[in-house]
């Protein structure tokens, strides 16, 4: 939904901008009420526009969580809640801040450290369990 060049120097960078809306695409950072964060504050990425889609095929449920009014529309416009944490830099850009759900991608596959947690947890000689992802 985004685009950006990258650059040697965003190798050495451990904040990762997330570069510019394409057209017909508008974004928000937003606080839990969805409210605007201030420059600098972490807030969820929403995404709506001319290009969102219109939900998940047959999961209603997720659906309505994910796919939500958009506060700032007057024609009944909605935005896609990304899950993703972000913050507005200073130069007007946007950049990611990591994930809502705890959800890491290794390979290109989400995975939810939580969800491998609860399973060890689950096992009858396991007291204590806590999941890292290491690059």
């Amino acid at each position: 939904m985004t685009y950006r060049p990258i650059t040697q120097a965003d190798t050495q960078n451990p904040a990762s901008p997330i570069g510019e809306a394409i057209p017909d695409l508008s974004w928000y950072v937003l606080d839990a009420d969805f409210n605007p964060v201030a420059q600098g504050c972490s807030g969820e990425l929403h995404i709506g526009h001319a290009g969102l889609a219109r939900g998940y095929h047959n999961r209603a449920a997720l659906t309505a969580e994910r796919f939500v009014p958009n506060p700032f529309s007057t024609d009944g416009g909605r935005l896609y809640r990304t899950g993703d944490l972000a913050r507005y830099r200073a130069s007007g850009g946007i950049e990611y801040a990591g994930r809502i759900d705890h959800q890491v991608k290794i390979r290109g596959f989400r995975i939810e450290l939580g969800e491998i947690e609860a399973r060890l947890q689950a096992q009858a000689h396991v007291r204590e369990v806590t999941v890292l992802a290491l690059e």
